[in-house]
């Protein structure tokens, strides 16, 4: 007799949200009513996420807080607010054992708020990691006033999900649209130059940096990027190989991945450094689970692979503690 085929690897979701009706209430408290330009905040639930994630084959969701993160004006209500939402994220991941982590926020732009979010997150609530928001107030993350904050990360070989938000001159720029649709994609691109620019990736080689949504706008401005910084490295430093460098970085799926992202993403990424994201529950769950689904039908880049092996896989090397 044959024995039976094991059922397919459950994707292992790094790019996952949650919102508390705490954290929605603050938030609108401090004028975020349609965040970045959507219609309605997102309703959330450990049970209804369970639900999506059994119907699309995900085995493991990663929390996080999307934006516009935690952090509205006041440091103090921004360092309580990060505290509440992790510790609620701690909670959630400690009653469904297996099925969820953790990516905690921290309270940027402020500093030591964030070195003492930091602390706590990884040593008493057992985070798998941060999630730093595209910029905050405009800092963005290679801003030297951040480099603290790297420096702690890197000491921990930290995962570091990087997540857009609305960039300061979005009143302009997004046209009256929902920023997520553009304006995400070029604040991520944004973001990750100023890291490479400012030379925090070659300070911090021990960071596991996830950039989301198939890396934005980066598989086609690579080689731009990399161009420019070779013309105007500032001060007398050479310039890195950003190719390179980004090479180096993990990038998640979430998104409209197929026919066109993932194609541009994989002339740019390593196939060991790509990861399954959902984008739930800021993705309602239809077009979660047409998601997960199309992955069933693409080729997996890697002989012998599937999509699902593939990027379960790569994520349980990065994190050891999800493979169970």
């Amino acid at each position: 007799m044959s024995t039976p085929a094991a059922p397919p690897p459950g994707f292992v979701d790094v790019h996952a949200h949650f919102v508390t009706d705490s954290y929605v209430r603050q938030a609108r408290a401090a004028g975020h009513e349609f965040p970045d330009g959507v219609p309605a905040w997102p309703g959330w639930s450990a049970q209804a996420h369970l639900e999506l994630m059994d119907r699309s084959g995900i085995a493991t969701a990663v929390l996080s807080v999307s934006s516009p993160g935690v952090h509205f004006g006041d440091p103090a209500a921004a360092r309580a607010l990060a505290r509440e939402t992790n510790e609620e994220g701690a909670r959630i991941v400690a009653e469904h054992p297996g099925r969820f982590g953790l990516f905690a926020s921290l309270p940027l732009p402020d500093v030591d708020g964030a070195l003492a979010e930091i602390a706590y997150a990884f040593d008493v609530l057992g985070a798998d990691g941060v999630v730093l928001e595209s910029n905050a107030h405009g800092v963005y993350l290679g801003d030297p006033r951040l480099e603290p904050v790297f420096a702690e990360l890197n000491r921990r070989s930290a995962v570091v999900f990087l997540h857009p938000t609305s960039p300061v001159c979005w009143e302009r720029s997004a046209l009256g649209r929902p920023r997520p649709m553009v304006e995400f994609v070029f604040d991520t691109a944004r973001t990750v130059t100023d890291l490479l620019f400012a030379g925090t990736l070659s300070r911090c080689p021990d960071l596991k940096v996830i950039v989301p949504h198939c890396g934005g706008a980066l598989p086609v401005l690579a080689d731009r990027i990399n161009g420019f910084m070779r013309l105007f490295m500032p001060g007398d430093r050479e310039a890195p190989d950003a190719v390179a460098q980004l090479r180096g970085l993990y990038y998640d799926l979430a998104g409209p991945a197929f026919p066109r992202q993932v194609p541009a993403l994989l002339s740019l990424a390593d196939p060991g450094r790509l990861l399954y994201g959902s984008d739930y529950c800021w993705t309602p769950a239809p077009a979660a689970e047409a998601h997960a689904a199309s992955f069933d039908t693409e080729p997996a880049p890697v002989a012998g692979t599937t999509w699902r092996s593939l990027t379960t896989a790569n994520a349980h090397a990065l994190l050891p503690r999800l493979a169970g």
